[in-house]
């Protein structure tokens, strides 16, 4: 098997980007892998992961390789599905509880847990803003989220999110309250759903 023709092949597959894992799934050695990446100049830009030295950096799709289970929520869903007109100060993430997020916490990401069985609730997927497939909560349960941790965030920015989320026709207010039960928040929804909507 071609080193060269598997990996450039799998970095053509992956806009550029590649992670060492892929590469083992392949029947390519490290040893094999490490000589290739440093003749082509392949940049290595997190534990086992690495990119070509024309790709945009994409800060949000690095967190998602370095963590399978992290799912981007808090302000950053809510950047993510145009729901605030500011970008968020840094990433936040969900995990599940027992997960050991220091690395990510060090590169100043904040990491939510919760426990395995809400972990996939309302989980979905969308495009980062350098194309990328990430995993994201829906807009019904990252206003969930935000009230959940409403003693870190600014109520200002929930409001405002509630009010994009008012305008939106592809709202569902059934899935919103059953989110807001599951999570325990739907006594404090309910009143703000009654005002805006």
């Amino acid at each position: 098997m071609n080193t060269e023709h598997v990996v450039k092949q799998l970095l053509q597959e992956n806009d550029g980007w590649l992670t060492l894992k892929e590469v083992r799934n392949q029947g390519i050695s490290k040893y094999e892998f490490y000589k290739f990446a440093e003749k082509s100049g392949l940049q290595r830009v997190g534990q086992g992961i690495y990119v070509s030295d024309d790709v945009w950096h994409d800060s949000m799709y690095l967190i998602h390789l370095r963590s399978a289970q992290a799912v981007f929520s808090h302000e950053t869903a809510l950047f993510l599905h145009d729901m605030t007109d500011r970008e968020p100060p840094y990433y936040s993430i969900t995990v599940r509880t027992g997960y050991n997020p220091h690395r990510l916490k060090e590169d100043g990401i904040k990491v939510y847990t919760i426990k395995k069985e809400l972990h996939e609730l309302g989980l979905s997927k969308t495009k980062t803003p350098f194309g990328h497939t990430v995993p994201v909560y829906d807009i019904e349960r990252t206003l969930c989220d935000i009230l959940r941790s409403r003693s870190g965030i600014e109520i200002q920015v929930f409001q405002d999110a509630l009010k994009f989320y008012a305008k939106r026709k592809d709202k569902n207010l059934r899935t919103l309250i059953q989110y807001a039960d599951a999570l325990n928040v739907g006594v404090i929804l309910r009143p703000y759903l009654e005002v805006l909507l």
